[in-house]
C-alpha cells in the first residue's frame, strides 16, 4: 500500500507540473491532455445525469420513475444491436491509419462502418416497433407501450450521435466531445423538467407522461447531434480526402475485428441491464425506482473514476512492451487508490447520499447502495484492462469472459430474484438481483486480471 502511495503522489507531481508548464509533449503529455479532457467530459456527463435523475426522480416519483426506468433499460438493450462493435472498430482503425498518415484510408474505414451503422440502427428500431406491445402487455405487464414507441426515434438520435463522437476521439480531439456533453446536458437539464412540469400539470395517464418523457430526451440528443455534424467538416479533416476505399482483404479484417466485439458489446449491455429487466417482470415500479436510485449514484462515481481507461485507449492502440506496461501500471495503480477510497465513503455515507439526492421517499435504497457500494471499487479496476485487452486486439477474450459472465449473471438474478420474492417480498427480490448482479462482475474482474497476467508472462 506504502508503495501504491508513494507512486501516487509522484504520478500526481508529475501531471501538476506538466500542467503548471503547459508541457503536452509526448506519448505522456498527449495521455494527460486527453484524460484532462476526458475528466471533464466524464465530470459533466455524471455530474449531470445525476442531477437529471435526481430532479427527474423527485418529480416522477417512484412509481412513474418506475416505469421511465424500465422503458429506457428496454429500449438501451435494442439499441445495442445497433452498435456491434462499431464504436470501437471506427476508434481503433481511423487511429491506426491516421496514425500512419493515411487520411484517405481512415475515411474510408469511417465511410464503410458508418454505412454498417445506419443500416442496424433502421432495423433495430424496426424490431422495437415491432415487438413493443408484447413486451409491455405480456411480459413486463406495465403501461410502458407509449414509451417503447418512442425509443423507435431515441435509438438512432443517441446511436448516430456515439458514432460522430467517436470519430473526434480517433483524431486525438477530446475537446469538442467535451463541448457537445455540455450541450447536451444543458438541454437536458431544462427541457425535460420543464416538460415534465407540463406534463404533470394534465391529467395525462402515467403511460403517456413517461412516453414524453423519452420524447424530450431524444429532442436533447438530436440537437447535440446537429452541433458535432456541423463542425465536423473542419475538425475532422480526414473526411475531406478522397475515399480510396477498403480492399476485401481489409474489409474481411474489419469483420473479424468486430464479430467478437458484437458479443461483447450485446453481453455487456445484458450485463449491465439483465437485473433491471428480470426486475421489470416480478416485482412493483416502485422497487425498480429504488434500485435504480441506488444503482445510479454508485455508476456516477464509477464513471467519474475510470476516466483514465477511456482517455488512454488511442495511447494503449500505439505503445507497445515496456512502454505500454509502465503506462498501464501507472493508471492501475492510480485507480485502485481513488476507487477504494470511494467505495468505503459510498458505503458508510449512503444513507446521506440517498436522502439528500430523491429525498425521503427513497429512503428503501439506502441498504441496496451499501451492497453496491463494492461495485465502485470493482468496475473502474475492472475498466483499465477491458481497456487494454481492447486495446491489443485481445477483444475475443472479452467476448468469452462477458458472455460466460453475463450467462452466470442471468442464471443468478433468476434464482436470487425468485428466491427472494418467496422469503421477503419486491425488496428480497431487489437484494437477490444485487448480490447476483456482484457475484458476476466479480467472476468478470478475475477473469480479466488473470487474461492481462496471463499474456504479459507469454
Amino acid at each position: 500500500m506504502d508503495n501504491f502511495l508513494s507512486s501516487g503522489e509522484q504520478d500526481a507531481r508529475t501531471i501538476f507540473t506538466r500542467f503548471k508548464k503547459r508541457n503536452f509533449s509526448g506519448d505522456t503529455g498527449q495521455a494527460i491532455k486527453n484524460s484532462s479532457y476526458q475528466l471533464t467530459t466524464n465530470v459533466i456527463m455524471k455530474v449531470g445525469s445525476l442531477l437529471f435523475t435526481i430532479i427527474i426522480a423527485r418529480m416522477l416519483m417512484p412509481e412513474k420513475m418506475g416505469l421511465y426506468s424500465l422503458a429506457l433499460s428496454t429500449i438501451v438493450l435494442f439499441s445495442a444491436f445497433s452498435d456491434f462493435g462499431v464504436g470501437t472498430a471506427l476508434l481503433t482503425f481511423v487511429a491506426k491509419s491516421l496514425g500512419r498518415g493515411d487520411a484517405g484510408k481512415a475515411k474510408a474505414y469511417f465511410k464503410k462502418l458508418y454505412k454498417w451503422k445506419t443500416t442496424m440502427l433502421f432495423f433495430c428500431s424496426l424490431a422495437l416497433l415491432a415487438s413493443s406491445y408484447f413486451i409491455s402487455k405480456y411480459y413486463y405487464q406495465k403501461p410502458i407501450f407509449y414509451a417503447l414507441i418512442a425509443g423507435a426515434l431515441y435509438i438512432p438520435a443517441v446511436g448516430l450521435l456515439g458514432f460522430i463522437e467517436q470519430s473526434f476521439r480517433a483524431v486525438n480531439d477530446f475537446k469538442r466531445p467535451m463541448i457537445k456533453e455540455i450541450i447536451f446536458q444543458s438541454l437536458r437539464l431544462t427541457i425535460v423538467p420543464l416538460g415534465i412540469f407540463l406534463l404533470l400539470r394534465t391529467n395525462l395517464s402515467n403511460e403517456t407522461i413517461v412516453s414524453g418523457v423519452i420524447l424530450l430526451i431524444t429532442a436533447s440528443y438530436l440537437l447535440s447531434l446537429l452541433f458535432l455534424v456541423a463542425i465536423s467538416k473542419k475538425k475532422l479533416p480526414f473526411l475531406s480526402k478522397k475515399n480510396p476505399g477498403l480492399t476485401n482483404e481489409e474489409t474481411r479484417d474489419l469483420k473479424k475485428f468486430i464479430l467478437p466485439l458484437s458479443a461483447t458489446v450485446l453481453s455487456g449491455v445484458f450485463f449491465g441491464y439483465i437485473d433491471t429487466l428480470m426486475l421489470g417482470h416480478f416485482v412493483s415500479e416502485n422497487y425498480i425506482a429504488y434500485y435504480g436510485a441506488a444503482f445510479s449514484l454508485v455508476s456516477s462515481g464509477t464513471a467519474i473514476i475510470g476516466f483514465i481507461s477511456t482517455a488512454l485507449f488511442p495511447l494503449f492502440s500505439k505503445l507497445e512492451g515496456k512502454s505500454l506496461e509502465k503506462l498501464f501500471r501507472k493508471s492501475r495503480n492510480m485507480i485502485i487508490l481513488i476507487s477504494f477510497f470511494a467505495a468505503i465513503f459510498s458505503y458508510i455515507f449512503a444513507y446521506y447520499l440517498i436522502w439528500l439526492a430523491y429525498g425521503s421517499d427513497y429512503l428503501t435504497a439506502v441498504p441496496i447502495m451499501k451492497i453496491f457500494a463494492i461495485l465502485v471499487f470493482i468496475l473502474p479496476f475492472s475498466s483499465i484492462y477491458d481497456t487494454y485487452l481492447t486495446s491489443q486486439k485481445k477483444t475475443k477474450i472479452l467476448a468469452w469472459l462477458l458472455v460466460v459472465s453475463t450467462i452466470l449473471n442471468i442464471i443468478l438474478n433468476f434464482f436470487g430474484i425468485t428466491y427472494g420474492l418467496k422469503t421477503a417480498g419486491d425488496l428480497g427480490a431487489v437484494y437477490g438481483a444485487c448480490l447476483a448482479t456482484i457475484t458476476s462482475r466479480i467472476f468478470y474482474f478475475a477473469g480479466v486480471v488473470w487474461s492481462k497476467k496471463r499474456i504479459y508472462l507469454s
